[in-house]
C-alpha cells in the first residue's frame, strides 16, 4: 500500500465555512514563525474586502471571512497569488513591533523552580539567570488564555520537556518555561511548565480600547532584578512592573 506523499508548505486549507489557514510548516522554528507574521501582515495590507479578521499560530496565518461577499475560490485565489509575491520565509518582519525590557525576578520564592530548570540545563542558578535574562525573544503567537504570549526560541540547552504533573497554579505574570520557550501568563492558572521568573506584567486588561499588551512580532527580555529591587516595583504602582518599551528599529 502506498503512503500518502507529506504536504508541500505553504499550504492553504479550508477551515470550516467560514475560515482559511495558510501553514508554512508542520512545526515551530524562526523561519516558519517569520513567514507567518510577514504574510499576515501583507493580508492585512491587502485589503480584501470580505475579510473579517486574521491571526498567527506558530507556524499558520488564519483568515475568517465572510464567504457571501468573499467566496472561498477568490479568497483562495488571492491568497495563492499573494504566495507567489515572494519567499515568505525569508521575508522581513512587519513594521510596528514594540521591544519589552521587563524587571524579572529569577528563583526565590516568587519563582520557585529555577533550581529545578537549571538542573536541567546543565547549568548553575548564576548561569541561568545570565543566560535567561540575556535572551531577546520573540512573541511567537498568542493563545491559551486571552493576551497570553509563547516566547521564544530559547539555545538548545534549554529544550526542556513539561512537568509530569501540574503546578495547581501560577500569578499573573509568571514567566514559565519548556521547550526552549516561555510562556508569560496573563492570568493566574494552573501550568505544566516550570514557574522561574516572575514579572509584573498585566497583559490583559479587558475595560482597555486594546486589551492585549502584547502582539505577535513584538520582542522581550526579561531583565533579572533583585528580589527586593521588584517588590518596590511592585509596591510603588509602576506602570506595567516598570517595563520599558520603545520600538524595534531593525
Amino acid at each position: 500500500m502506498s503512503r500518502e506523499a507529506p504536504p508541500t508548505y505553504p499550504l492553504i486549507r479550508n477551515v470550516g465555512l467560514s475560515g482559511m489557514l495558510v501553514s508554512f510548516g508542520d512545526q515551530l522554528d524562526e523561519a516558519t514563525n517569520r513567514a507567518t507574521l510577514a504574510f499576515r501582515s501583507a493580508v492585512n495590507v491587502l485589503g480584501l474586502s470580505g475579510v473579517v479578521e486574521t491571526a498567527t499560530s506558530l507556524a499558520s496565518v488564519f483568515v475568517r471571512f465572510d464567504a457571501v461577499e468573499l467566496p472561498h475560490d477568490r479568497l483562495r485565489g488571492a491568497l495563492a497569488d499573494l504566495l507567489l509575491t515572494r519567499d515568505w520565509y525569508q521575508a522581513p518582519l512587519p513594521d510596528g513591533r514594540r521591544f519589552w525590557r521587563v524587571p524579572t525576578v529569577y528563583g526565590t520564592e516568587l519563582a520557585p523552580q529555577l533550581e529545578e530548570v537549571a538542573d536541567l540545563a546543565g547549568v548553575s542558578e548564576a548561569a541561568a539567570i545570565e543566560e535567561l535574562g540575556a535572551a531577546r525573544v520573540r512573541v511567537l503567537t498568542i493563545g491559551f488564555a486571552p493576551g497570553q504570549p509563547y516566547l521564544g526560541t530559547l539555545g538548545e540547552n534549554w529544550d526542556i520537556p513539561r512537568q509530569s504533573e501540574v503546578t495547581p497554579q501560577v500569578p499573573v505574570g509568571a514567566l514559565v518555561l519548556a521547550i526552549r520557550q516561555f510562556v508569560l501568563f496573563s492570568t493566574a492558572s494552573p501550568t505544566g511548565w516550570r514557574h522561574v521568573g516572575q514579572t509584573g506584567l498585566t497583559l490583559f486588561q479587558p475595560e482597555a480600547a486594546d486589551p492585549f499588551a502584547l502582539r505577535a512580532g513584538d520582542e522581550l527580555q526579561f531583565e533579572p532584578v533583585s528580589r527586593a529591587a521588584f517588590l518596590r516595583l511592585r509596591d510603588s504602582g509602576a506602570q506595567q512592573g516598570g517595563a520599558i518599551v520603545s520600538e524595534v528599529t531593525s
